[in-house]
């Protein structure tokens, strides 16, 4: 598929693409505050996973998403908000906790990470056609993963191994689904903008 479905902008991210204000910083603002929420909102979205203290959750789809929509620096400063907040005691985090000792923080943080390089990839294109989302996609699951993992073996003294096995195996279908919607939304909220435009 080409890239060239979507001629809006070089450089351009989804969120870019919002009506020229007088008050940008106002918008920008809005548009992090408006991330992080709809990752607390979609992390309540969970279902606990049997022999795992890592529940299956909308956050990182949301996390991705954003990403992508609204680029490297909105992207960060969402899901920093969403973890600060939520490290400070909002319960928003997965099945409504918080705070910074449970042992899937860790995800939180590799969202963080990925947020920024898929907002990163999507600047460059890497949302505006099938499979560069798909790449995009599976490179930022696997900053959660790389961040998630580790940091849960750590915090309960699993072994990397089990680890794995409890906190990345028994989610790589749920994250193949995720990926597949995301590979059919964004180019097409791409396509459509690109008509508009």
């Amino acid at each position: 598929m080409s890239t060239a479905a979507a001629p809006v902008r070089s450089g351009a991210v989804l969120a870019d693409l919002l009506p020229a204000v007088r008050h940008r910083y106002a918008v920008d603002a809005a548009l992090v505050l408006g991330g992080a929420a709809l990752t607390g909102i979609a992390a309540q979205i969970a279902v606990p996973v049997p022999g795992s203290p890592v529940p299956v959750t909308g956050q990182t789809f949301a996390a991705l998403l954003i990403g992508t929509a609204l680029g490297a620096r909105r992207g960060f400063l969402s899901l920093a908000l969403y973890a600060l907040v939520g490290m400070a005691g909002m319960p928003w985090f997965a099945e409504s906790t918080s705070g910074w000792a449970m042992p899937s923080l860790g995800y939180v943080f590799g969202m963080l990470l990925a947020a920024t390089v898929v907002g990163a990839l999507a600047r460059r294109g890497g949302d505006r056609s099938v499979t560069r989302t798909a790449g995009t996609m599976i490179l930022g699951s696997a900053i959660i993963y790389a961040i998630g993992v580790p940091y849960l073996a750590l915090s309960t003294g699993m072994s990397l191994s089990a680890a794995v096995a409890a906190g990345l195996t028994p989610f790589l279908i749920g994250d193949a689904l995720k990926a597949a919607l995301a590979m059919g939304a964004l180019p097409a909220a791409w396509k459509i903008l690109g008509r508009r435009g």
